[in-house]
């Protein structure tokens, strides 16, 4: 496993790098299967998208009842049942599709604490059982490699030893693909020329440090009282930008619609009287931002009970274009700039933004801590949108389901079909001076191939590091899909353990693939999308912000 000075040595079947939504569904899955597990969890909170870094659920139309798995049903059903279990919500009949903070980007928009409640129930009864290890606040630092196969990490711990974690199979569910570069693994970044991908809205030239903005969510309820933060060192630096495509400067209630360039102003009103029953359609054609990642609605619980709503900021306008967080020699320095860039907008909308009385500034706006797990109300960890993406065997491409060029012939459909998913192409602002590029997409298949190496034989990648391009990123990075490609490579690898095979011999072989898709769907994963949903005049699930 190379050499190096280590406090402890750990074999184990499958080792996870990344706790995050990916990470987790793999490793109960393979715990389910049978298998040992190990997750490396560089934060605190498991969970990634969930938790760590605030982002409620950004799910399609027909999540409910189609397009990704039984056990991504049973958490979203896990947390709608931690709220009508603990909270006094309003109405005992709010127990169906209970939304806690009635968010229009999701029908269960939720705490991150609910969100982490419910993931260690999931995985406690494999942790009790010894069948798996969840190391958190712990970072891979060093990735062993024989010839086509990873051996081993190197691990710094939490208490700062460093442990060598060998595996017989390593499951890639980072936030930023992190494993791909520390192994060697051929891997893309940032946007592909469109003589590389052939797809309509490529560019002519291929940029790897043109990368998606991040963005540090936070926290934020409306109270009595003055709770401005401090003046940012750099604020005047950062409420004087603009981006391209913006109509004037990114600390603005107005942006670029990201589905026709053109400006849209969104409405922002604290603690709105009512609550409403707001249709993603409505909403976007007078987007109110209070209400649109609310992850605590007071009207939904007993009167008396919140003194506020809160809502995660996560908007156009809090969208980090500096640089990119990872492959650059200044990374850490993006990282915090970025965090440094949500605090500048908040102070902005404390002391300067527009209200709807004529006035400026809403100083009763106050972060919530507790409620992201940390001592400061931002997230614990950025929300990173683009990954480092795998050279895969499959790489699903625009021209495989855009709407506006396969027209109702519905998205490609996969033999080698491990999960399914829906978003629009979403593409947010890029680092390299892109605007929003925003294509309708038919509802997807997870093809097996885009989760296997071209080379490396014991690798399978879990999340958003999966084989997309830089166009197809933009619809396979959300919540349930990154769920989805996670739990197949989970189920994956417990089923190679158990024939004795490669990840890589049950896509070559009719047969396995054949077994392994059975298995699938014993598990409850969906593998195709009902005609009804795929089929001509098909509704197609309208863009968000």
């Amino acid at each position: 496993m190379g050499t190096g000075t280590t406090t402890a040595e750990e074999f184990t079947d499958v080792l996870v790098v990344g706790g995050g939504v990916g990470g987790i569904a793999a490793a109960l899955a393979a715990c389910e299967g049978g298998a040992r597990v190990v997750v490396v969890e560089p934060y605190e909170w498991i969970g990634g998208q969930l938790t760590s870094q605030a982002v409620p659920p950004d799910e399609h139309r027909w999540i409910e009842t189609h397009g990704s798995t039984r056990t991504y049903r049973r958490f979203r059903q896990g947390v709608r049942g931690y709220y009508r279990d603990w909270y006094p919500l309003a109405s005992p009949a709010a127990g169906g599709l209970l939304n806690p903070g009635n968010g229009w980007v999701s029908p269960l928009c939720h705490e991150p604490r609910a969100a982490l409640a419910v993931l260690r129930a999931m995985i406690a009864p494999w942790c009790a059982s010894g069948r798996l290890t969840v190391h958190t606040r712990a970072r891979v630092e060093r990735a062993y490699t024989d010839r086509d196969t990873v051996t081993g990490v190197a691990v710094r711990l939490a208490d700062g030893t460093v442990r060598h974690i060998g595996a017989r199979l390593v499951l890639e569910a980072s936030e930023t693909g992190e494993l791909l570069a520390l192994a060697g693994i051929e891997h893309r970044t940032g946007t592909e020329a469109q003589a590389q991908t052939g797809e309509p809205s490529a560019p002519r030239e291929a940029a790897p440090l043109n990368m998606q903005a991040a963005t540090v969510c936070f926290a934020l309820e409306h109270v009595d009282g003055d709770h401005t933060v401090d003046r940012p060192a750099d604020y005047a630096h950062w409420r004087n930008m603009s981006a391209p495509g913006w109509p004037d400067r990114l600390f603005s209630w107005t942006y670029p619609d990201p589905r026709t360039g053109e400006p849209i102003t969104g409405r922002f009103v604290p603690n709105p009287s009512a609550t409403a029953t707001t249709s993603m359609e409505e909403a976007l054609l007078a987007p109110e931002l209070w209400t649109y990642r609310r992850i605590l609605d007071r009207q939904a619980f007993r009167p008396g009970l919140l003194a506020s709503d809160v809502t995660i900021v996560n908007w156009p306008m809090t969208d980090y274009l500096d640089g990119p967080l990872f492959d650059v020699p200044d990374a850490a320095r993006h990282v915090r700039r970025a965090k440094e860039f949500s605090q500048a907008f908040l102070y902005w909308m404390q002391t300067e933004a527009p209200r709807p009385d004529g006035g400026t500034g809403f100083p009763g706006l106050r972060l919530r801590p507790d409620v992201t797990g940390t001592a400061d109300g931002f997230a614990q960890a950025p929300y990173i949108r683009e990954a480092r993406r795998l050279e895969a065997v499959t790489t699903p491409t625009e021209q495989d389901l855009s709407v506006a060029v396969r027209g109702d012939a519905g998205a490609v459909r996969y033999p080698d079909s491990v999960g399914t998913g829906h978003y629009r192409i979403d593409l947010h602002p890029t680092t390299g001076g892109d605007g929003y590029l925003d294509v309708a997409a038919h509802p997807f298949e997870i093809p097996l191939g885009a989760l296997l190496p071209r080379r490396v034989t014991n690798v399978v990648a879990a999340g958003k590091a999966i084989g997309t391009t830089h166009i197809t990123n933009g619809c396979y990075r959300v919540h349930p899909a990154e769920w989805s490609i996670g739990e197949a490579a989970g189920a994956l690898a417990a089923y190679c353990l158990d024939r004795q095979t490669s990840p890589h011999g049950v896509r070559d072989s009719a047969k396995l693939l054949e077994d392994f898709q059975a298995e699938l769907d014993r598990r409850g994963v969906d593998l195709h999308w009902p005609a009804a949903v795929t089929g001509a005049g098909a509704p197609v699930e309208p863009p968000v912000v």
